[in-house]
């Protein structure tokens, strides 16, 4: 406990001190992080039910492998966060995925969260919308089942209109280039 408690102060001995902010700058700041706004009413746009084209590639130039699927989007908590369930047939066998997406008021950054039935992890990323391109660039790592070892990844999703989204993933080949594995074109379901 003792080597800890050194190692803590250690690292922050040249932070700056500490001050704690007034009762009401808190519960200010507290209202302002809890409170959906602007951005969470953007995300809820997509809220509804889309058919979802998916390509797959497993090589770079090699051929996608496609697929159709099923997202439903719903606002939950207050419309605070977007749940998102997508149902598909992946490698022959049906596949379901569980997404959550949110914009944080505190750190003013877009986070997802992703799992589904053909892993055992959870995917964490983070990203910044922009409002020019109407899209937002994710980041994260995870697991590849094929090495066993932690992969960095890149996410990007657009929105094209009200009813045409697209999802691009990248991530690194066995030669360890970036290189494009999945896109999800969303058609609104009318």
């Amino acid at each position: 406990h003792k080597k800890y408690h050194a190692n803590v102060v250690e690292r922050n001995k040249d932070a700056p001190p500490m001050t704690m902010p007034d009762t009401a700058t808190m519960m200010q700041n507290w209202q302002m992080c809890i409170t959906p706004g602007y951005m969470q009413k953007m995300i809820a746009s997509c809220d509804g039910t889309w058919n979802s084209e998916i390509s797959m590639w497993e090589k770079p130039g090699a051929p996608p492998t496609k697929s159709t699927g099923t997202t439903v989007n719903k606002m939950v908590l207050g419309g605070r966060y977007q749940e998102s369930v997508n149902k598909s047939t992946m490698m022959g066998m049906p596949f379901e995925g569980h997404g959550t997406l949110a914009y944080d008021n505190a750190s003013k950054k877009m986070l997802s969260t992703w799992i589904d039935n053909m892993g055992t992890g959870m995917m964490n990323m983070t990203g910044t919308w922009d409002s020019a391109t109407k899209s937002v660039t994710f980041t994260g790592k995870e697991m590849d089942p094929e090495t066993m070892t932690e992969k960095h990844f890149k996410e990007t999703f657009k929105v094209i209109d009200d009813n045409t989204k697209v999802m691009e993933m990248f991530a690194p080949g066995m030669d360890g280039k970036e290189t494009k594995r999945m896109e999800i074109k969303f058609k609104r379901k009318k």
